[in-house]
């Protein structure tokens, strides 16, 4: 059947098909609905979240992304990404890990206990509910080697847009987008800062994986780290959207391909790139 799948699929569209096949069939149980209990806070100033747990540790969730399936399976005290979350944390060895975008910090818990004891976790999260949501997640769970960043990734610094709702007015949550396009008029936006990677991690930091779940902004986000990779050759780890040509393109094929990499697995919606040894350096 997979084999079936994948001749059927188009590779460009296989990981939104894996992204609707996980909504659809990878849990059967009930959504948690929040939004009653959302709507009874309206008016009152103050960040609205709820605290749940699974089993590597605590969480602090926006109530206004509630909907979305990473908060719905923590509220359900299971595991987003779970195969995503295993592999990282086999594979960050004594080196830093790269983590972006960190939504409400639902892989710090389990980054921060793999890691080596004087490695970091480098995580960004442009969005500032969401950011304001990991702080608390951070402080939960006593973690102190994440270095979290208020601020999108790209290639220079820069402030740009972040669109946190729909055009329904719902809030995007972890799929919140980078908008660049400032010319366009997008409804629930945001300004963000953004960095890059080169500038934010010390040049003295061994980094053994990048992370990315930049919605749309991959090739910005690498282009911020080549230094970074090249120094480090890690393993690289990247979700693309749907109609995102970036893994096919000339620019990945001459900056991230060039240095030996290649295409070693997909894990959930993620495409793995490892650098080959006798390729790299």
């Amino acid at each position: 059947m997979k084999r079936l799948i994948k001749k059927a699929i188009p590779k460009r569209l296989m990981p939104f098909a894996q992204r609707l096949h996980r909504r659809l069939f990878d849990d059967d149980t009930p959504q948690v609905d929040l939004s009653k209990e959302f709507a009874s806070l309206d008016g009152i100033d103050a960040l609205k979240c709820r605290i749940s747990y699974n089993q590597y540790g605590g969480y602090c969730l926006p109530l206004s992304s509630h909907h979305r399936i990473a908060a719905q399976k923590i509220l359900l005290n299971d595991v987003y990404e779970q195969k995503t979350i295993q592999f990282i944390c086999s594979k960050c060895n004594d080196g830093d890990i790269v983590h972006a975008g960190t939504y409400f910090g639902d892989f710090l818990p389990a980054f921060s206990k793999a890691v080596d004891k004087r490695a970091r976790i480098w995580a960004f999260e442009p969005n500032q509910e969401n950011y304001r949501c990991t702080r608390i997640t951070l402080a939960l769970n006593d973690i102190s080697n994440v270095v979290l960043t208020n601020a999108g990734l790209g290639d220079k610094q820069e402030t740009l847009l972040i669109r946190t709702k729909d055009d329904y007015g719902r809030a995007l949550g972890g799929a919140s987008q980078i908008i660049a396009d400032k010319s366009h008029d997008y409804a629930g936006t945001e300004p963000v800062q953004i960095v890059t990677i080169d500038d934010i991690v010390d040049s003295d930091r061994n980094v053994s994986i990048i992370q990315l779940d930049v919605e749309g902004h991959e090739k910005e986000a690498l282009t911020g780290a080549l230094e970074t990779i090249r120094r480090c050759l890690p393993i690289i780890m990247v979700e693309v959207l749907a109609n995102s040509t970036l893994l096919e393109s000339e620019w990945f094929a001459e900056n991230i391909l060039s240095f030996g990499y290649r295409k070693t697995n997909d894990i959930d919606a993620n495409s793995v790139f490892t650098c080959e040894p006798e390729t790299g350096r």
